[in-house]
């Protein structure tokens, strides 16, 4: 099979929700380090210039773990992985450390664990804004350009 099996011209969200709720419904039952109050849930994903190439970007919460997830949104755009198994990739907040993940319906993807297990989250909606936070942090909102107040562009005259 492929490595990419799936490119996502759109986000990935709903394909990653139906792929790891059948993994938690097959591979992780009985397991007991899930949290009964956690659902699986794909946050915030969005496109990002990654440095190979567009990735989207966002994070993947599930019962038994809370991952930054990079996946491709064409083939080349993946980071590479030392067989060492862990490479540290910049995005616009920090540099963190990324391994290699592959789910056959899914392919290759980057995966960054940021909680795992997750049993310090009482509820989805504490997961959530944890998530949302750590996407604020690490993909801040660009900036407005400061308008240029200058008298010669303020009467047109700074053409």
């Amino acid at each position: 099979m492929s490595q990419y099996p799936q490119l996502f011209a759109t986000t990935p969200a709903p394909q990653l929700e139906a792929l790891f709720r059948d993994i938690a419904a097959s591979r992780m039952q009985g397991i007991p380090i899930l949290n009964q109050a956690l659902q699986v849930e794909a946050i915030g994903f969005q496109p990002w210039d990654g440095p190979q190439g567009r990735l989207w970007a966002g994070v993947l919460l599930t019962p038994w773990f809370m991952n930054l997830l990079l996946l491709p949104i064409d083939t080349d755009s993946l980071p590479a992985v030392p067989p060492t198994g862990e490479t540290v990739i910049a995005l616009p907040g920090d540099a963190l450390p990324f391994m290699a993940g592959h789910e056959d319906a899914l392919g290759d993807y980057r995966l960054c664990s940021l909680f795992s297990p997750v049993l310090q989250f009482a509820d989805q909606d504490s997961a959530r804004a944890t998530a949302l936070e750590v996407l604020k942090l690490l993909f801040p909102p660009a900036q407005p350009a400061a308008p240029d107040l200058s008298r010669r562009r303020l009467f047109g005259l700074g053409r």
